[in-house]
């Protein structure tokens, strides 16, 4: 079965960067799902409020049964990051493996 990566790529409103790093670590250690070889997050070179989440998944199966919100915890984090995020700054993009 192919690999899927999945990645999210968005800006931070700098005066929340310090917040978005602290709730994006704790957040990396909870998302553990079924199927998930890897969750990473990194900051874009030279752009300090650029980050980019990349989830790797063993097949396609498991990137579609994916639900991160998989416990209280981790909907609170998804919720404030998104209020930490830029307006309009998220792209998504999903890679299939050949």
């Amino acid at each position: 079965m192919p690999k899927v990566i999945f990645t999210v790529q968005y800006d931070v409103i700098p005066e929340k960067r310090e917040d978005y790093i602290s709730s994006v670590q704790e957040l990396k250690s909870l998302i553990k799902p079924e199927g998930l070889v890897s969750y990473e997050v990194y900051e874009v070179k030279g752009k300090a409020t650029s980050f980019q989440e990349i989830f790797v998944f063993n097949s396609e199966e498991s990137y579609e049964n994916f639900d991160d919100a998989e416990n209280e915890r981790v909907n609170v984090l998804i919720s404030k990051i998104e209020t930490l995020k830029a307006h309009n700054s998220t792209r998504y993009s999903t890679l299939l493996e050949v």
